[in-house]
């Protein structure tokens, strides 16, 4: 299987707006950049990963993604994540992709054993992966085998609206709950658990004591 990783990031300027009570624009900045960069590194480490695109609207965003060796894919218009996860996942299979793996880049405790972990749940196709949020809410990584299979519904309600697509595509459907892919950075709330979770490395400790 040539699973390609998806990796969207907002325009570093406007991404973790709910934290600009705890962090100055500066720190959220270097926070998302930091964050993007971590997860790139850690795809790149990982074997079961073939390619990873970066999909964004900022040229800063995708010139740095291109330096870490992943392939920039611009969004398109009118701006919006499904369909900017759909303009990638369409890059990935032309490029050959098998399967996509969509991993969003402020997921501050992943490491290489949790992608491995997730990619061992994918089986044969049909096949749909779920990695859920701390809340059950929100979806943290879904993998798709074949790319396509079902349509992205990223945004509120996403877990149960992913789990339920894949129902309708009769796909074989595997959750994956892992502690280092519930906890995404969002809010002030995130910076706390991250600063009490002890898996929380060094560098991510830094962000942590903040709020």
């Amino acid at each position: 299987m040539s699973v390609w990783a998806v990796v969207p990031v907002k325009p570093l300027g406007q991404g973790k707006s709910r934290l600009r009570n705890v962090l100055t624009s500066s720190e959220r900045q270097d926070l998302g950049r930091e964050m993007m960069v971590r997860t790139l590194v850690v795809l790149a480490s990982t074997p079961g990963i073939a390619r990873t695109l970066v999909v964004s609207r900022d040229a800063d965003v995708l010139a740095l993604a291109e330096r870490q060796g992943a392939q920039a894919v611009l969004e398109g218009n009118p701006l919006h994540l499904n369909r900017a996860l759909t303009r990638a996942t369409q890059a990935a299979t032309q490029g050959g992709a098998s399967a996509v793996l969509v991993l969003p880049a402020d997921l501050p405790l992943l490491e290489r054993e949790q992608v491995e972990r997730l990619l061992a749940l994918a089986g044969e196709p049909p096949g749909v992966v779920i990695a859920p949020d701390r809340k059950r809410q929100g979806t943290n990584a879904l993998l798709c085998s074949p790319p396509g299979l079902i349509k992205y519904a990223f945004g509120r309600d996403s877990y149960a609206r992913h789990q339920a697509r894949a129902r309708r595509a009769s796909a074989r459907l595997e959750i994956c709950v892992l502690p280092e892919l519930e906890l995404d950075l969002d809010s002030p709330e995130d910076l706390e658990l991250l600063g009490r979770s002890p898996l929380t490395s060094g560098r991510s400790r830094k962000w942590a004591g903040s709020g």
